[in-house]
């Protein structure tokens, strides 16, 4: 199981949202890539970076501090926020971006998804977006509901060439109350593709639950700056208990 270390962005900063709230923020640094080059240094192959301002607007406002991110830490980037058309997408990867995360606009336009998930070149270079609240999908930066599930759509997608699922549970988002592993197990169950589990992971018992549920990751945030999660152990940890080597380079 991958640990993914989550940077989200707001205004060019690393902030923490509580519960998807955007006016509970919580700033941690004005210095993403600095952030992201000690999570390499801690031995992550992976980053999880989330564009905020794109994902309730549908236009990217972190673009440059995306690309120092890949510039200056030498990581693999997974970004999420304003891929909401071909276009957007393209330009992430072009930016340097490994996987691009779809979360509204395939929800909301699913045909559209689809046809992009289809295209060859993009195999392994899509990831879903599941964000879920009191069961039922939010999109928009999580400021709107919408009448579907992501058990449904996991089912939906079983045999699509996506990179993953990533299911973020946004009551625990932020809030260190522990990963939501019985939905998310659901989900392992229900398709093919990769599942992420995303959204309170605050310690090594919740990446431990999700490594035995099946997941193949898992996003790690506030933990991490809150202290609670120490992220060299984690990796270290984690590939331990999945019987692999430390990442070597």
């Amino acid at each position: 199981m991958e640990i993914y270390p989550a940077i989200d962005l707001r205004e060019g900063k690393v902030v923490r949202l509580a519960r998807g709230d955007y006016d509970r923020q919580t700033t941690y640094s004005d210095d993403p890539a600095a952030v992201a080059r000690s999570f390499r240094q801690a031995g992550a192959g992976w980053v999880h970076v989330v564009d905020l301002d794109a994902a309730r607007t549908g236009k990217p406002a972190n673009t440059d501090a995306v690309k120092k991110i890949i510039a200056a830490a030498d990581i693999k980037v997974q970004l999420g926020g304003g891929a909401r058309s071909d276009e957007a997408v393209e330009a992430m990867l072009a930016a340097g971006v490994r996987r691009v995360v779809v979360g509204s606009a395939a929800i909301t336009d699913w045909k559209w998804f689809e046809k992009l998930a289809a295209r060859p070149e993009l195999a392994g270079r899509l990831a879903l977006g599941l964000d879920a609240r009191d069961g039922k999908l939010a999109v928009k930066g999580w400021t709107q509901k919408v009448d579907l599930t992501a058990h449904e759509l996991a089912c939906r997608v079983r045999g699509w060439p996506l990179g993953a699922i990533i299911y973020t549970d946004i009551s625990r988002d932020g809030m260190l109350g522990g990963i939501n592993v019985r939905a998310t197990a659901r989900l392992v169950g229900a398709t093919d593709v990769p599942i992420i589990a995303s959204g309170g992971a605050s310690s090594m018992a919740d990446l431990e639950a999700c490594r035995k549920a099946g997941c193949a990751g898992a996003i790690v945030g506030k933990a991490l700056y809150e202290g609670k999660i120490d992220l060299a152990e984690a990796i270290r940890k984690t590939r331990e208990s999945a019987g692999r080597s430390p990442e070597t380079r």
